[in-house]
Order: C-alpha cells, then sequence, then structure tokens
C-alpha cells in the first residue's frame, strides 16, 4: 500500500477548506475511497486526516484496548470523540470544521505532513516553532531512534 510522505506549505481558505496536496489525492484516489476523517492528535496540537479505511482499522485496534485504562479513555475522549467524517470534493478540498481548527489553533498558513497512513496538519507557526532544530536533543534523539534501528 502506498504511504503518505512529503511536507507541503498551504492556506485554509475563509471557510475552512483545505486542498488535499496532489501527491496525496493521488494516493487516495487510487487506493481509497473520498471519505476522510480529520480529529484531534492526541498529544500534538495539529490535527490527524485518515482515510476511512485507515481510520477503520484504527478502530479495530482501539476496540481491544480496555477502557479501565485512564490512558484510553483520554485517547477515546481527546481523538476517537473528535472525528468528523469528511469528504473531497471534485477540486480535491476537505472542509475543516471551525472546532477542529480551534483546538489545533490553525491560523490560514498550515503544514500538511504525511505519516505513512495518516496525514498531519499544523499551524505553520506551530511546525516552525516544534520542529526548530536549535530545540531538540539530536544527541538523545538519534540514540533512541538508533534503538529502533532507524
Amino acid at each position: 500500500m502506498p504511504s503518505f510522505s512529503g511536507k507541503y506549505y498551504y492556506t485554509l481558505d475563509q471557510k475552512g477548506r483545505l486542498i488535499i496536496p496532489a501527491p496525496f489525492r493521488e494516493i487516495i484516489t487510487s487506493n481509497y475511497s473520498t471519505k476522510l476523517y480529520i480529529t484531534n492528535a492526541p498529544f500534538d496540537a495539529c490535527l490527524l486526516i485518515y482515510p476511512l479505511e485507515e481510520w477503520n482499522k484504527h478502530l479495530e485496534n482501539i476496540r481491544s484496548k480496555p477502557r479501565s485504562d485512564e490512558a484510553v479513555r483520554y485517547y477515546l475522549r481527546r481523538v476517537v470523540a473528535s472525528a468528523v467524517e469528511t469528504e473531497m470534493d471534485k477540486q480535491g478540498r476537505i472542509l475543516v470544521p471551525a472546532s477542529l481548527r480551534e483546538d489545533a489553533g490553525l491560523n490560514s498558513d498550515v503544514v500538511i505532513a504525511g505519516q505513512i497512513e495518516k496525514i498531519e496538519l499544523w499551524d505553520r507557526d506551530s511546525w516552525n516553532n516544534s520542529f526548530d532544530p536549535a530545540k531538540i536533543d539530536w544527541k538523545a534523539y538519534a540514540e533512541r531512534l538508533s534503538s529502533y534501528e532507524i
């Protein structure tokens, strides 16, 4: 299955619509339905966009987790409860609901980042602040990634 990769700079229009980058549209239309789910990320100030089929796989995984676990309940409330179904229109746009734009602090300038089976949607300033090389402990990250053989 093809995967989402790459980073794109786009703008939300005044109605909160987002154009899905052409390479991502191609993956979606060739491999998935045009129905997508958009939701809050569990910890980062961004939104996650899943093709319907990937969202359903994700839900199946979550269903097997113990609801008695506080972390699972947090995840259900933060991510699953905020999920909204949307569909790409003929121009390759989706509507990002106002409540989700507010949750993620999205302004008009955004970053769309491929994350293998899903897409992240960030406010451009938040993206730049979160991934400023001067703010990252590269040695610690390199060690941890090395332990995963990455």
